[in-house]
C-alpha cells in the first residue's frame, strides 16, 4: 500500500508535466523552458502555486496575480495520471509490468486531453510512444496473441516484440487505408495522421487484438457521444471535426485498466 500511495504522489508530479506538454506542444513551444506561466498575464508561477491539486484548491482556481481562472483541465490531468499510477503499482507490484502501465496510461490522458483541446496529437507522444511500446514489448512481454500462431520461435519475448508490432501495424494500415478512401470518396479529410499514428502506438502496447478491441470501444464512444453533442449543439454534421483521439484513448484506457483481453 505504502508503494502505491508514493507512486500516486509520483503520479501527481508527472500529471503537472503532462499540462505542460498539453499546453506547449501544439504551439511548438519547449516543454523545458521557460518556466511555468500564467497564459493571461504570463507572470512566472512560483514554485509553491505548482504543487499538483493543492495549488488549484488553495487559489480557488485563479491566477494569484491577475485572478483569470485555470482551467479545470490543470487539476485532472493530475488526478487522474496519480489514480493511474497508484492502481498500476497496487495492481502489479513495483515491477516493470506497471512501469509499463504507467507510461501508457500517460501517454493516453496526454494525447485525450491535447486533442480535445487543441485536435492535435503530438508526434512525441503517438512516435514516441509506439517506440516506447516496442521497447516494453520485450521488457513486460505481452500475453500470447495472433503473432505467437505464425512464429517458429520459443522466445517469449521475440513473440511479444512480433504481436507488439503487429498491433501497431496492421490497425494503423487499415485506419489509414480507411482514411485514403473516405478522402477520395467525400473530398474532405475524415481522419488525421495523428489519429493514424496514436493507433500504432495503443497497438504497440496492447497487441493485435486488445489495439483492435480499444479501436472499436473508442469508435463506439465516439460516434454515441459526438452525435449527442452535436444534436445537443446543433452542429453540422458535414463539417464538425470530433476529437476522435480523445475517444479511442478513453477507450484504450479503459481496456488497459479494466484488463479487458
Amino acid at each position: 500500500m505504502l508503494e502505491a500511495l508514493i507512486a500516486l504522489c509520483f503520479g501527481l508530479i508527472i500529471g503537472s508535466f503532462l499540462n505542460v506538454c498539453i499546453f506547449r506542444l501544439p504551439r511548438d513551444l519547449s516543454v523545458v523552458a521557460p518556466r511555468s506561466f500564467c497564459i493571461e498575464c504570463e507572470k512566472t508561477i512560483a514554485p509553491y502555486d505548482l504543487i499538483p491539486i493543492f495549488s488549484y484548491v488553495i487559489l480557488g482556481g485563479k491566477c494569484r496575480h491577475c485572478g483569470a481562472g485555470i482551467s479545470w483541465r490543470y487539476p485532472l490531468v493530475e488526478l487522474l495520471n496519480g489514480l493511474l499510477f497508484g492502481f498500476a503499482v497496487l495492481e502489479f507490484g513495483p515491477t516493470i509490468a506497471a512501469l509499463k502501465l504507467c507510461v501508457f496510461g500517460a501517454i493516453l490522458i496526454t494525447l485525450i486531453f491535447m486533442d480535445l483541446a487543441d485536435r492535435i496529437l503530438a508526434d512525441e507522444f503517438t512516435i514516441g510512444g509506439t517506440a516506447a511500446g516496442l521497447l516494453f514489448a520485450w521488457f513486460a512481454p505481452l500475453p500470447p496473441g495472433l503473432a505467437s500462431l505464425f512464429s517458429t520461435s520459443t522466445n517469449k519475448q521475440l513473440n511479444s516484440l512480433y504481436e507488439a508490432l503487429l498491433g501497431a501495424g496492421v490497425p494503423t494500415v487499415c485506419m489509414f487505408l480507411l482514411g485514403f478512401f473516405y478522402q477520395k470518396v467525400r473530398k474532405r479529410d475524415g481522419l488525421g495522421l495523428g489519429d493514424v499514428k496514436m493507433v500504432a502506438m495503443i497497438g504497440s502496447f496492447q497487441g493485435l487484438i486488445q489495439g483492435i478491441f480499444s479501436l472499436m470501444v473508442g469508435s463506439v464512444l465516439g460516434s454515441v457521444i459526438g452525435l449527442i453533442f452535436m444534436l445537443l449543439r446543433k452542429k453540422d454534421f458535414s463539417s464538425y471535426e470530433l476529437p476522435f483521439g480523445t475517444f479511442l484513448g478513453v477507450g484504450a484506457l479503459a481496456v488497459a485498466v479494466l484488463g479487458l483481453q
